[in-house]
């Protein structure tokens, strides 16, 4: 027989050659025994793939429906609710985003101040007015406040007010193979009123963004001083109006509604194009990478949308899957 150009071939044939000159062997165990002991391997491995679970590709929070968790900034005063990333149970699937969550302070309440090696963090302030203490100073934040907190430097947040002071807290992991610069010795506090909104190329004039946070080598953002973050952003959605369905190959994305309603896509639903889904303020959106996002905001006179989102960049694989 001529062998075939296909080694993998060529080795079934050796194989089936030596399969036929060797003896049967006898069962290890009594034949009666092994039937009773395959149907229950066969049983086992059927309800282990029942059991096997796929990582989503993407999640949904409504935060008002959240709860309170265990962080490193909680206290008796400072109340933590995860809406993604550390406190949530699917945190496992995030790859860049520490923790993308929302923290409530009593009136005068203290969160316990943080520092990390390796992540970046946010703050912005959804309602009422506080403290940010970075290093051994601090400064005055207020409703629609933003600010950018680089890696190794102890920050924290406390409540200056006798009204509860909310704010959304976004970590961002860098990672060991990206430099570190010097630390910034002040923080830069921005308010989201004093930045103007503005097309951005090739998305439709029916959304209005404000580039609040981008990376250190941009100059277009309020705050360009980021490692892993691309983009912190505000999106005003005119009636009808749409951001495009989209997706970024190797970057994680989040939105936040914070008023209005409309319709949330989020993956390529059924016709292997988009997925819609009703959404109102509160809704919350994890985006995987290469996941289709986008906003259709509801065509009715004066209808407003307004989202908060964050994307951020995630390292490549060092092999292909």
């Amino acid at each position: 027989m001529k062998p075939n150009k296909t080694k993998d071939f060529d080795l079934r044939q050796a194989n089936s050659v030596i399969y036929g000159l060797v003896k049967p062997c006898e069962p290890i165990w009594p034949r009666t025994k092994l039937k009773p002991l395959l149907l229950l391997l066969l049983l086992s491995s059927r309800l282990l793939a029942q059991d096997w679970k796929v990582d989503a590709t993407w999640l949904h929070r409504y935060v008002p429906g959240g709860s309170e968790r265990q962080a490193n900034l909680a206290s008796p005063g400072c109340h933590y609710q995860p809406i993604f990333g550390e406190g949530d149970p699917e945190n496992r699937i995030l790859r860049s985003v520490v923790r993308f969550a929302e923290v409530t302070l009593d009136p005068h309440g203290v969160c316990p101040s943080t520092v990390y090696a390796r992540e970046e963090e946010i703050y912005f302030v959804l309602d009422g007015q506080g403290n940010l203490r970075y290093g051994a100073q601090t400064y005055a934040m207020r409703s629609n406040d933003f600010t950018y907190l680089p890696p190794a430097v102890k920050h924290g947040i406390e409540n200056s007010s006798t009204r509860p002071l909310r704010i959304v807290v976004m970590g961002f992991k860098i990672p060991f193979n990206i430099s570190l610069g010097e630390v910034s010795p002040h923080p830069k506090v921005v308010n989201l009123d004093d930045v103007k909104e503005q097309n951005v190329e090739g998305h439709p004039t029916s959304v209005q963004y404000k580039l609040l946070l981008g990376p250190r080598t941009g100059k277009r953002d309020a705050i360009d001083e980021a490692y892993v973050v691309t983009s912190l952003f505000w999106m005003n959605f005119a009636p009808g109006g749409t951001n495009f369905p989209h997706h970024h190959e190797t970057a994680e994305e989040i939105y936040l509604v914070l008023e209005g309603q409309g319709e949330m896509v989020a993956g390529s639903g059924m016709d292997g194009i988009e997925g819609r889904y009703a959404a109102k303020a509160g809704d919350a959106y994890y985006f995987r990478p290469n996941c289709t996002v986008g906003f259709y905001n509801r065509n009715e006179p004066g209808a407003k949308a307004y989202i908060l989102a964050v994307r951020s960049r995630i390292p490549l694989p060092e092999e292909a899957d």
